[in-house]
């Protein structure tokens, strides 16, 4: 019996002795994205490229999920994980099927290339919709939460995850393929790389996919100080594949090669393994030309073979293999789909309009571009569900029985009209006329996935790309304008991947974000008050795009939370509920080798049950400390009204570090401050939810 079809023994045995039995032609064609079959030695045909942001993607029917930056927005990883368990049982279930019917297509696959870990650093950034947000810590704790989910902790993986795009990636998307993103050492350690470390250090991730900028002069996927960063100092032991035609960049737009095997081998001899694109079919040519050995390739054959054994693919029976195709888009997905889609909306503004009174409304206008929309449902690198529930469904469902619900498209999503022989603004008087009718308008306004989103490649086919400002489209801030005029009472239902600034005040303001299928029940749960809102941006709304960092320039200053509190609509962490939460106290109670154990005390002083998010922010006072504060624990709790809770919180040691000009983290003060509250502990914040935050001093 062949040792690579031995379980009995290790993984890398098993590889190495599958590798040795190819010839140098057959370990080439395992290096693409599209595998080829050696049949003599049982290795099947097989695409790797397969998509899963927050759900089986481009591979027909399958819960949607709503959007990455929505799921961060439940600052609920033990929830995050109940979605990526249920993403990979449907990838199991797929593979299960398709392998039956012998497709092995691309998107049908095992190893798949999310999550999206790069920090959202700049909001007009189209693909920021795929991250966890902002902040380091948080795309820390949802990231590793998502990569367990998918990969599950049994025998075999269940499917291998991969972090994304590594590394110091975040637009413009339209001069990705040649951009080169400069940052100091201490922006790369202090914001850039944590969440990846952790991806790699703390969940195993299988995989790392490499950017298509540089760094500092050097391709993302062939550069040796990042590969240095990734193999030596963390010990990722991984596959490594190149964003889709990246390889192609070096020679054609970063101009740090000449020729396709110069890129070739520039990528392999790096440690790229995997090449999504077409660049690695002159890896032979590259060794004819003695620009990479037989060792090198080797090398990248074996890591990528080490990841199909621990998939099963190689062993006769796995634990999955019985995973049938009908818990795809299965109801207790869809519901773990709807729980993720009522805790990510945010409530952003309530003048006490909501939650709406059902015994005191006779109708409702709902009106908005994107208020009977599929496409705003999904946000982008989506699957298909079997039933969507749109903003205006579910209202519908929700009210209809005894409240007239009116409807209105308002206006296109950005075009100047509606109808193609129209003059412009053709829906705006029939928006204006049923708002008048209407005790209530439900303006829901925003973007999709066809304006926001990735630059259009040739490894991409979805494309739309970066937002020009933080405005709404002009079509819609005409309708915005119109409605409010009317004088009746609005509530604002946002639809975005991030900060869009409605330019309005209205009596409510909901960030719906991008909800996924089951999204218009999400809503209207909420609107009724079945459901009180507990969503908290992972991200800062800015008031204006102009009063931003140009948005090539990399240096952390002036962005974000923890870099400045200037220009600032909605804060980082802030939402409302139905409900207040009153913090009471907060205490160290332990101090230990890897940081310290913190307890804080909290009461519902509200008439609303509800969830809440407790946040804990460290200031560090070491003259290395970021300007503000940063996040370092979080944690959703459940409290009817006049009910009292108790939290403990393990803050790690590395929140009580700070790194230095070099990039080198350590622990360099001996004050701290630690804040503990529904919110950050800055003037703005404590305004607008009307709580105050508790803090308490470390000395070490």
């Amino acid at each position: 019996m062949e040792k690579y079809l031995d379980s009995s023994l290790s993984v890398q045995e098993r590889a190495e002795d599958l590798v040795s039995r190819m010839t140098t032609e057959e370990k080439c064609s395992q290096l693409k994205y599209d595998s080829a079959e050696i049949s003599r030695l049982h290795v099947s045909a097989y695409n790797w490229w397969n998509e899963c942001l927050h759900g089986v993607a481009r591979a027909g029917n399958a819960t949607v999920f709503p959007q990455a930056i929505a799921l961060a927005a439940m600052f609920d990883d033990e929830q995050l994980f109940k979605a990526a368990d249920a993403i990979s049982t449907e990838a199991r279930a797929k593979y299960n099927a398709y392998k039956s019917e012998n497709d092995r297509d691309i998107y049908k696959g095992l190893t798949f290339w999310s999550p999206n870990v790069n920090i959202f650093r700049d909001p007009r950034w189209g693909r920021g919709q795929e991250t966890y947000g902002e902040d380091p810590f948080l795309a820390s704790v949802m990231g590793c939460a998502f990569v367990r989910g998918l990969q599950g902790s049994s025998e075999h993986m269940k499917i291998a995850a991969c972090a994304k795009h590594f590394a110091v990636h975040s637009g413009p998307e339209e001069i990705r393929h040649g951009f080169n993103a400069e940052v100091s050492p201490k922006d790369l350690y202090e914001t850039y790389l944590p969440a990846f470390e952790a991806l790699i250090c703390d969940a195993h991730a299988e995989g790392v996919m490499g950017a298509y900028n540089s760094v500092n002069g050097e391709p993302c996927c062939g550069s040796e100080y990042l590969f240095n960063v990734l193999r030596n100092k963390w010990g990722f032991d991984g596959y490594f594949v190149s964003d889709c035609w990246a390889i192609a960049d070096f020679h054609t737009a970063h101009h740090v090669t000449k020729t396709a095997p110069e890129s070739a081998a520039m990528a392999l001899k790096s440690g790229c393994d995997l090449n999504c694109g077409n660049t690695y079919l002159h890896i032979m040519a590259a060794l004819d030309e003695g620009l990479i050995g037989e060792s090198d390739i080797d090398k990248a054959c074996i890591r990528l073979m080490k990841t199909r054994i621990k998939l099963g693919m190689f062993d006769s029976k796995t634990e999955y293999d019985d995973i049938s195709y009908d818990v795809v888009d299965c109801r207790e997905h869809n519901k773990i789909s709807l729980e993720c889609a009522e805790k990510s909306m945010v409530l952003l503004k309530n003048n006490g309009i909501l939650p709406l009174d059902k015994s005191k409304l006779k109708s409702i206008a709902v009106i908005g571009p994107t208020a009977d929309s599929r496409v705003v449902l999904n946000g982008n690198y989506n699957g298909t569900s079997g039933e969507y529930v749109t903003l205006l469904d579910g209202i519908k469902r929700e009210f209809s029985d005894n409240v007239h619900v009116y409807y209105s498209e308002g206006c296109h999503l950005f075009k100047d009209c509606c109808e193609p022989l129209a003059l412009p603004d053709d829906r705006i008087a029939e928006a204006c006329t049923v708002a008048k009718l209407s005790d209530v308008v439900i303006l829901c306004v925003g973007l999709d996935s066809t304006i926001e989103g990735e630059q259009g490649d040739t490894g991409n086919a979805y494309a739309s790309g970066d937002k020009p400002d933080l405005r709404l489209p002009e079509s819609q801030r005409r309708l915005v304008r119109a409605v409010m005029n009317t004088g009746k009472p609005v509530i604002t239902v946002l639809t975005t991947g991030g900060c869009v600034n409605p330019e309005c005040d209205p009596d409510a303001v909901i960030e719906a974000w991008y909800p996924g299928a089951k999204g218009g029940t999400a809503l209207a749960n909420i609107l009724c008050g079945k459901v009180s809102p507990s969503g908290k941006l992972p991200v800062t709304f800015y008031e204006k795009a102009e009063n931003l960092p140009d948005f090539c320039d990399y240096s952390m200053n002036n962005r974000t939370y923890r870099y400045t509190d200037k220009n600032i609509l909605y804060p980082f962490g802030f939402g409302l509920t139905y409900s207040k939460l009153e913090m009471l106290s907060l205490d160290i109670t332990e101090k230990t080798e890897n940081g310290i154990i913190a307890e804080c005390s909290f009461k519902n002083t509200g008439c609303f049950e509800t969830d809440e998010v407790i946040e804990i922010y460290i200031k560090s006072f070491s003259e290395y400390a970021v300007p503000r504060w940063s996040l370092c624990g979080f944690r959703r709790v459940h409290l009817k009204p006049e009910q009292t809770g108790r939290a403990s919180f393990e803050i790690p040691k590395k929140a009580l570090e700070d790194v230095n000009f070099s990039g080198e983290r350590r622990v360099y003060g001996g004050r701290f401050e630690l804040y503990a509250g529904v919110c950050q502990p800055d003037e703005l914040s404590q305004k607008l939810s009307g709580t105050k935050c508790v803090k308490t001093e470390i000395n070490i």
